[in-house]
């Protein structure tokens, strides 16, 4: 007769670690925020401290770009087979050691190989939502246990953003306007959180007999290069550059021989038949659709507060007032992303995602009848950011509880990489649109209206697509099984 085992009850002893666990990655993320925020105040410094011009600066965006997009399913791959605490402490460490390079960069070559390291910090997060809901699993409460913690997780980075963009201005005057000593401080902050994984966190515990495909991350390493520098080149060199759209189109031509080759490898690195899951598709697709306004619109809200409104339109605040009102939409975000830790357990995880796509979608489609008031517009920005909160923080947990066990790190990864490949393609976009018709300094309103509109039919075709997800997905109840090379994949949907 077949018995079922019966569940294992949650013990004080695994509780407190995972306790412990989301308290130590809490310190990673903090971290993560201050990287992302501490050197935008400096970047005039930088330019001058290297003796370069202001559009040179891109190179050093658009290299960490690369190098992100690139890396974060492989080091998530690697993560799935080995522990996901080692691989996070090794890319922790390469961070860091970027960090001190950028101190001792005195030319432009050095500092663009420094900064594009830093790219790896990427995959922080999935492998963090990795690891919670691997210590999750053992109890029987991943799904909204990772839920939980991952809101946690980016109020931290949302935290840790506005502490370094205030933080690194006001060092840098207070060095006597220094780069390199202004520098020091975030490679300390990265190698102090270091020691705090190396001692504080516990490993997952990886499934045995998995092996790397190597042919397949090539493979999608070489496509994910050529469409994410191809966006980035379209930015920089305009639309009539041909080698531009021929970059893109052989990075979609490549995508063909991967999905053959993945379809046939018996542990493939990107399961494509996990993709096409229900639960999992439209996640992916979501976090995509969600890069184009949460990446691709940062600039031109930016832009457009700054725009003085003897041109009809835009805001006139000069640099201290736009900080404000950023400033602002990272509070909203950080509202947003407690709010869903807050309810993880009282509301399903699919309904949540839905309103945070509507309310993405509701900010930035406000924006096209609402914008020539500065309380319309922070009116607009803190519906944005109540919505992307919860998005940044529900989307990673998502795809970890959509996966099978030994898939929950490239899982998270993916939608690491699908929201930047969205916020790229955006930010391209964007630039052309709102360059069309725009006078000598100022862009055209009909550029503005166009990246508001773009922004909110994105999200409800996020919300479209959420809608298909079925009822009960990412819930403790329904944990997909366990994925192994010896067993057969489940069919695509």
């Amino acid at each position: 007769m077949v018995t079922t085992p019966p569940p294992v009850a949650p013990s004080r002893g695994l509780g407190a670690v995972t306790f412990s666990l989301v308290g130590f990655l809490f310190l990673v993320e903090l971290a993560s925020g201050i990287l992302q925020g501490y050197y935008v105040p400096l970047i005039s410094d930088i330019v001058r401290h290297l003796g370069i011009h202001d559009a040179d600066f891109n190179w050093f965006e658009a290299g960490q770009l690369l190098l992100a997009a690139a890396t974060v399913p492989l080091l998530a791959k690697l993560g799935d087979m080995f522990g996901h605490r080692k691989l996070l402490l090794g890319s922790i460490a390469v961070t860091a050691l970027a960090a001190w390079a950028l101190v001792l960069a005195q030319d432009f070559t050095t500092f663009l190989i420094a900064w594009s390291l830093q790219g790896v910090a990427a995959v922080w997060l999935p492998l963090e939502v990795a690891l919670i809901f691997d210590r999750g699993r053992r109890t029987g409460t991943a799904a909204s246990a990772t839920r939980r913690s991952a809101g946690l997780l980016v109020v931290a980075l949302e935290v840790g953003a506005i502490a370094g963009a205030l933080g690194g201005g006001r060092l840098f005057s207070a060095l006597g306007e220094q780069v390199a000593p202004t520098l020091v401080a975030p490679a300390v902050v990265v190698s102090l959180v270091f020691f705090a994984v190396l001692f504080g966190v516990p490993e997952s515990e990886p499934l045995p007999g998995r092996r790397l495909d190597g042919g397949g991350f090539a493979l999608l390493a070489l496509s994910l290069i050529l469409i994410t520098g191809g966006l980035t080149f379209l930015r920089l060199n305009g639309p009539g550059a041909w080698w531009v759209w021929a970059c893109m189109l052989a990075g979609l031509l490549v995508l063909v021989p991967w999905a053959r080759h993945e379809l046939r490898h018996p542990d493939p690195g990107i399961d494509l038949r996990t993709l096409g899951r229900r639960a999992m598709w439209p996640v992916q697709l979501t976090a995509g659709l969600f890069g184009i306004s949460v990446l691709g619109a940062q600039v031109p809200l930016s832009t457009y507060a700054g725009t003085d409104p003897a041109n009809g339109y835009g805001l006139g605040l000069d640099a201290g007032d736009r900080s404000i009102v950023i400033g602002i939409y990272l509070v909203a975000l950080i509202v947003g992303a407690a709010v869903f830790a807050a309810l993880s357990r009282r509301v399903r995880p699919r309904s949540m995602l839905l309103v945070a796509a509507l309310l993405v979608a509701a900010g930035y489609l406000l924006f096209v009848p609402f914008h020539l008031q500065l309380w319309q517009v922070l009116t607009n920005m803190v519906i944005v950011g109540l919505g992307g909160g919860a998005l940044v923080a529900a989307l990673p947990s998502a795809a970890a509880a959509a996966a099978p066990r030994g898939q929950t790190g490239v899982a998270t990864g993916l939608t690491n990489t699908t929201k930047t490949i969205g916020g790229s393609f955006a930010s391209s976009i964007f630039g052309v649109v709102l360059a069309t018709g725009a006078g000598v300094t100022v862009a055209s309103l009909a550029g503005y209206l166009t990246v508001w509109i773009v922004c909110g039919i994105g999200a409800l075709a996020a919300f479209g697509a959420l809608l298909l997800v079925p009822r009960s997905a990412f819930s403790d109840a329904e944990q997909p099984p366990v994925a192994t090379p010896a067993e057969p994949h489940s069919p695509a949907v």
